[in-house]
C-alpha cells in the first residue's frame, strides 16, 4: 500500500511538472520528467518526452530499439507505470548490455495481452526462462496505466503487475550478470508505449 500511494503522489507531481519524487524512501526516480538525461538510445527509434511523460514510438525503419541506463543495477527494485497505445510490444530489460541494437540480458516482457507481460525473456540465448500462468493474463490492463514491479537480488527475480506476483524465479546465470536498466521497442513498426514513475532502490 505503501508504494501505491507513493507511485500516485509522484504521478500528480509528474503532470504539474514538478520533480519533488526525485529521492524518498531509498527511491530514486531514473526520469526527471523533462528530458533523457541518465539514458542513452540505441537504435533509430523514437524516444522522447510529452507532457512529463516517457515515450516510446516505432520509427521508419520499424526496427528494435532501446532506451538504457547510463548507470549499471544488479541489485535492486524498480517500479513503474506503463501505458500502451495499439501494438505496446516492449519490455523492461536488466542487467543488460548493448552493442547497436543487439542486447544482451533479461526482459520482463511488455507486450499486448495474450503474450505474457511480467515473464522473463532471455535475448540472444535461452529465450523464455517463465511465461506466465495463463489465467494471469488478464491482470493487464491494455490501453490504461499499469503498475510493474520487478525486484532483482543475486540470482532471484520476482515480477508484480498491478500488485499480483507473475514471476518468481532462481537462475544462476542471471546471478552472476551486472549491467544496465533498459526499455525496448519491439521491431515490426506500430508501436508505441508511455512510461511514467520509473523508481529505483538499490539493495
Amino acid at each position: 500500500m505503501k508504494i501505491f500511494i507513493y507511485l500516485f503522489f509522484c504521478s500528480a507531481l509528474l503532470i504539474t511538472g514538478l520533480d519533488s519524487c526525485a529521492q524518498s524512501d531509498d527511491f530514486t526516480s531514473l526520469f526527471n520528467g523533462k528530458n533523457l538525461d541518465g539514458w542513452k538510445i540505441y537504435g533509430t527509434e523514437k524516444w522522447y518526452v510529452e507532457d512529463g511523460l516517457l515515450v516510446c514510438e516505432s520509427g521508419s525503419d520499424e526496427a528494435y530499439g532501446y532506451l538504457a541506463t547510463d548507470k549499471s543495477y544488479k541489485n535492486f527494485v524498480l517500479t513503474l507505470e506503463f501505458q500502451q497505445e495499439a501494438n505496446g510490444n516492449s519490455g523492461v530489460f536488466f542487467r543488460s548490455s548493448i552493442e547497436g541494437t543487439k542486447i544482451t540480458g533479461w526482459q520482463v516482457e511488455v507486450a499486448p495481452p495474450g503474450n505474457d507481460t511480467g515473464g522473463i525473456y532471455e535475448s540472444y540465448g535461452r529465450g523464455w526462462l517463465e511465461q506466465i500462468p495463463e489465467e494471469k493474463e488478464d491482470i493487464l490492463n491494455m490501453g490504461e496505466w499499469n503498475q510493474m514491479r520487478i525486484e532483482v537480488n543475486d540470482d532471484q527475480v520476482r515480477t508484480y503487475l498491478n500488485d499480483e506476483l507473475m514471476v518468481d524465479l532462481q537462475d544462476e546465470k542471471i546471478g552472476q550478470a551486472n549491467g544496465a536498466i533498459a526499455l525496448q521497442i519491439h521491431d515490426g513498426g506500430g508501436i508505441k508505449v508511455r512510461w511514467r514513475n520509473l523508481m529505483v532502490k538499490e539493495l
